[in-house]
Formats: structure tokens, sequence, C-alpha cells
């Protein structure tokens, strides 16, 4: 068995190539299934995300199993196997281990420290549970993530004023405009991230704001959160004429294709009419042809990398403490999988010891008399169980603790010669 994770993110990948990959929630049992289902893939998780997607799995044949998910990945977004390679990263066993810890503490994300990451790595972890494509290896791999990513937060202070990808839009349409206190702001969606969009905006002076979405209840549920300006709510169907009056417009849907386009565009704007479009979205909501409009300045995430490199370097000295804390959640994972090597001599010394424990029980019992054994039967069960347990405890605890792989192993060696076990029944 061996933990890979296939992926790619943005720091491999463009997002025209991302997009093609993006795998939605709404798909997410159809494609964890799928995959399962391969011969050589016994665990898989998936993290899809506007700026990575990644496959974490357990294989039983590192080759043959890497293969698969290329194939898989290949097939889904329709790009040749020989393209989608230079995009690609493979990570085996402790560095697939160490990179998840990266993800969740946000030391992979385009904004470093960033905390969204974290929530998004829960997810994938409760989803893979509930679609049952977790077994004991990665079900314990991500919750030791979700420990270290929790740990990197409250033990340093890399997170500390990091800022976000809607943040980070806000702050690239400050450098182009300046004064968003006069700019008439539209911002299509009302999840997560159209709600930060509207903080930060609000901190940059901007109040002139327009909500357009497709469910009118998600637009007064984000609108009731900003009481000290009035948002102005459209419905998605009235979202080109609320275009058509801004002078900046944030898309951040759940959509799968392209919800803007360039004729779209021209059917609204004056022909001297100024237009900043900033797309948060993978796969993107805004189509690439809008770029050859000569009063349509477009920005996708992607262009956020200047942004966000501005901010970086305050924050890589404090990556460097979140690398130490990481490195002991590295280390207690590969202690515990290393430890899954003892689990079948203790089992088969556990079996043997519980049936001589039941076998001289019952010997005594029958010694002692029905009445007897009748009225004190529990006592002396709990009694002989309790001896059991206690001789065994220790030695065991010591077993699972031992590092030293060698040691470990004569150590299994000699309690399977001493107590004359066939763990071979354990293993099949």
């Amino acid at each position: 068995m061996n933990i890979v994770v296939v992926g790619l993110s943005h720091k491999t990948a463009p997002v025209e190539i991302r997009e093609k990959l993006s795998i939605q929630e709404a798909k997410l049992q159809e494609t964890l299934t799928h995959l399962k289902s391969y011969p050589h893939i016994e665990e898989v998780a998936i993290i899809s995300t506007c700026n990575r997607l990644e496959i974490y799995s357990v294989i039983t044949d590192t080759e043959k199993g890497v293969v698969e998910i290329i194939q898989f990945l290949s097939e889904i977004g329709h790009i040749p196997i020989a393209q989608l390679r230079r995009y690609l990263f493979i990570l085996l066993h402790q560095d697939a281990v160490r990179h998840l810890m990266r993800v969740s503490a946000g030391l992979e994300s385009l904004v470093l420290g960033e905390g969204q990451i974290l929530a998004q790595v829960k997810n994938t972890h409760k989803l893979a549970q509930k679609y049952q494509a977790l077994g004991r290896l990665l079900d314990r791999l991500f919750k030791q993530a979700m420990t270290a990513g929790k740990r990197v937060r409250t033990e340093t202070s890399i997170g500390t004023g990091a800022v976000s990808i809607s943040s980070a839009a806000v702050e690239l349409a400050y450098a182009k405009i300046e004064n968003l206190s006069v700019q008439k702001v539209t911002i299509i969606g009302a999840g997560k991230m159209s709600r930060l969009l509207v903080q930060h905006l609000i901190a940059k002076n901007a109040h002139k704001i327009t909500i357009v979405n497709r469910s009118q209840h998600r637009s007064e549920e984000l609108a009731a959160q900003f009481p000290e300006i009035s948002l102005k709510l459209y419905p998605l169907e009235e979202m080109m004429n609320a275009i058509a009056t801004s002078d900046l417009v944030f898309t951040s849907t759940g959509a799968t294709e392209p919800i803007l386009d360039k004729a779209m565009l021209q059917g609204v704007l004056s022909v001297h009419q100024s237009l900043m479009l900033i797309d948060i979205s993978v796969p993107r909501n805004v189509h690439a042809d809008v770029h050859n409009m000569e009063n349509v300045r477009a920005f996708n995430v992607d262009d956020l990398k200047a942004v966000v490199a501005a901010n970086q370097e305050s924050r890589r000295k404090m990556a460097q403490e979140a690398e130490e804390l990481l490195e002991e959640e590295v280390a207690a994972f590969d202690i515990w999988w290393r430890s899954l090597d003892t689990v079948p001599t203790i089992s088969c010394l556990r079996t043997k010891i519980e049936t001589i424990r039941e076998q001289e029980l019952e010997k005594a019992l029958s010694r002692l008399g029905t009445e007897f054994a009748e009225k004190h039967q529990e006592v002396i069960e709990a009694m002989t169980r309790g001896i059991v347990n206690k001789i065994l405890h220790e030695p065991m605890v010591q077993l699972r603790a031992q590092q030293d792989i060698e040691a470990r192993k004569r150590c299994l060696q000699s309690l399977q010669m001493l107590f004359d076990l066939d763990v071979s029944e354990q293993l099949t």
C-alpha cells in the first residue's frame, strides 16, 4: 500500500487547464465511486478549489495506480495525457503526507496562510467519508492534516492579516481604479467569496454595491450581514441590466460554463463606456473573448499573483515556524503508519491468549459448581479479562511506539516464535 497525491495547482497549471479539471461538489460522489472502481485504488479523496485539484489515494501498486488516476484526469478534462503530464505533480507516501499538511496549513495557497483552505480540507474529508471513499489510512491522514492546520493557525502568526482571494481581487481593483467610493460595483454571486468581496470593498470605501444572484433568499441573507450600507439586489435574469450601469464587476459563481461573453457585453455597453471585470471563479465565469474588447479590462484568478506577491514576503519568515510544526505532525503520522505492521501480530497474540483465558475460565467454573458459577461468573469473567489486558497493555504500547524499524521487526519475530503465532491467519 502507498499513499499518493496526483494533482495540479496555481503553481503548475494556468486557469484554462485548472477549469477543465475542476470537479463540482454535485459530481463528487460519482467521481469518487468511479475512481474507487479502478483495480489498484483502495481509498480516495479529492480537493477541488479555484486554485487546485488534488486526488489523494491509497493504491496497491504505485505505478499502475498513478497511471489510472492520470488516465481518469485525461478523460474528464479531455486533455491528451502527453499534454496533461506537464501540468501535474505526483507525490508519494511521506511527500504526499507532507504536502497535505502544507495545504491544510495554507502554505501551498496562492495567498500564503489563507484560512479558507482548512475548511475546504475538512469538507473534503467529510464528503469522502459520506460517500464511503475513505479507509483507515486516508481517514487518519486527513484528521492529522486538519490538526496540523489548526496548530499552525493557533501556534504561529502566519494567518495574522493574511489576505484571501477576495481581498486580493479588491486590492487589484483598488490599484487600477483607486477611488472605489465613486464606482458602481456589481458582484455576481452571493456565496462566501462574494461576502468577503463586500467586506473588503466596504473597507475601501465602496458603497454603491449591487448583488446579482439566482436565489433571492441568498442575496437577502448576504445583505443582512452588512446593515451599514444598502446593497441593491437583482435576480440573475437582470444581470445584464446591472452590468450596463456598472464600472466594476466581480464574478464569483459555481457555474461550470462562462456566464458572460463579448456578445453579451456588446449588447449592453455604450460605445464609450469602460468596464473592469474581475473573475475569481474556476471554472471561469467570463469568456476569454472579452479580452478583445477595447473598453473592457478583464482579469482572472491568475492575474492576482502580482497583488499577492506584495503581501507574501512578510509572512515567509512566519512560514518557517509553521514548517517546524508540520514536521512534527508528519513524524506523528509516520509513526502511526509504521505501527500498522504490528497489528497482525498483536491481533494474533490477543486471540491466542483470549482463547486460553476462555478455556481456563470454563474449567475453573465447572470445578466451582453450578450454583457458585452462576452467581459469580460475571465477576470472575471481568477479573480474568482485566488480568489479560493489563499484562498485554504495556508490551503492546512499547511495540507500537518503537520507531526503529529493524528493532520492531525483531520484536515481532520474537513474539511470533515465543508464542508460536501463525500471523498468516490474520492476513487472510
